[in-house]
């Protein structure tokens, strides 16, 4: 249930940006409805709406995840407000150890230049809260402080309501045991798993063109899935298996977008797909606002070895039982080997001013890269 917001922490608000009226080449994505699980029949259903979703776009929205939007609403009054209020010097406080891979806590904007001709850096913030189970004890600005109880209870939910269910439908569509993948990702279990505040400043006209219209290269997350809420400026687009192109994701009312990511491609022998995604500059009639984001990153607990999966008849019958490692002929990774090897790549003080080519390989053997 809900906890009650503490009424010595003052109200908090943030009203969402109208969405675009501009025409765009939006993705047709699936929609998958958790409140449709209460018969076999209904699973059956949602499972195949889900693989067909995970197998074509890698991406997909859902609906019925039995979270209120008052309580999706006051995470983004929480961001909001920690963005706006909280100097910059308290959040430096809390700075992310990024040297050594880990992403929890506070990330600021301008840490890397992201065009060397013109100097622009980047203009993305972020604020990383993981799991409250007991392996990570951090402290916080004063703002998240006194808002952890309501924060811990968002974090949770997200994973009974949302991600235990969607986990369930995936092993269904495997005609694996229906805890298969839920077992692997438990809210207890040690994994690097995060809540993510997320702020994309807004840039100039003149700094978008110079940019081509591109904030973020297209790249593919690390586990297994992700979660974004609503919001309604535009920026988020994913690159379509079927075609190649980049489309535009809509912000859809009463609904999470969801995507497939790394861990779930590899445990999978790529059968699901980790879909390329970037973030472009919002149309004209959004340019003049910040973007603001509530995202969950879900990943398998530390443990798991990222092989293809041998129980699953489906991967066996179509024939899916290499990943990329195994077809390499290279040491397979554990989720949390993985996750923080490629969060170090992400992060690395490469081209922050030079613009240098970086290294490859995100472990000895294994490439990854961005996509234009």
């Amino acid at each position: 249930m809900p906890v009650a917001v503490p009424l010595t922490v003052k109200p908090l608000h943030y009203e969402y940006v109208k969405p675009t009226k501009v025409e765009l080449d939006w993705a047709e994505l699936v929609t998958v409805d958790l409140g449709d699980l209460s018969t076999p029949e209904g699973k059956q259903r949602q499972a195949k709406g889900l693989i067909d979703a995970l197998r074509i776009k890698g991406f997909f929205y859902v609906k019925n995840f039995n979270i209120s939007q008052e309580r999706v609403d006051r995470q983004f009054a929480i961001g909001n407000t920690f963005y706006n209020d909280t100097p910059l010097e308290e959040k430096l406080k809390y700075e992310a150890d990024l040297k050594n891979g880990s992403y929890n806590g506070y990330i600021p904007h301008g840490r890397s230049v992201i065009d060397k001709e013109s100097g622009i850096k980047s203009n993305v913030e972020f604020l990383n809260i993981p799991k409250f189970n007991g392996f990570e004890d951090r402290e916080w600005p004063t703002l998240i402080t006194e808002h952890l109880p309501e924060i811990e209870e968002f974090s949770k939910a997200l994973n009974t309501e949302v991600l235990y269910p969607l986990y369930k439908l995936l092993a269904i569509a495997l005609e694996l045991p229906e805890n298969y993948f839920v077992d692997l990702h438990r809210y207890e279990n040690n994994s690097e798993d995060h809540l993510r505040y997320m702020k994309y400043h807004k840039r100039t006209p003149e700094e978008n063109k110079k940019l081509n219209g591109i904030w973020g290269r297209g790249h593919t997350d690390l586990g297994g899935f992700t979660l974004l809420f609503r919001q309604p400026v535009a920026a988020l687009q994913i690159k379509d298996h079927t075609d190649g192109k980049w489309r535009w994701v809509k912000a859809l009312d009463g609904t999470i977008t969801v995507n497939a990511c790394d861990a779930l491609s590899f445990l999978t022998g790529n059968y699901v797909k980790s879909t390329i995604h970037r973030v472009a500059a919002p149309p004209a009639d959004q340019e003049n606002v910040d973007r603001l984001g509530v995202l969950y990153f879900s990943r398998p607990k530390s443990d798991t070895l990222l092989a293809t999966i041998k129980e699953s008849p489906v991967l066996q019958r179509e024939g899916y039982t290499q990943n990329d490692f195994e077809k390499e002929g290279v040491e397979v990774p554990t989720s949390g080997g993985w996750t923080i090897s490629k969060q170090r790549w992400n992060f690395s003080n490469y081209g922050r001013e030079t613009g240098e080519q970086r290294t490859p390989f995100v472990i000895p053997g294994y490439e990854s890269k961005y996509f234009d």
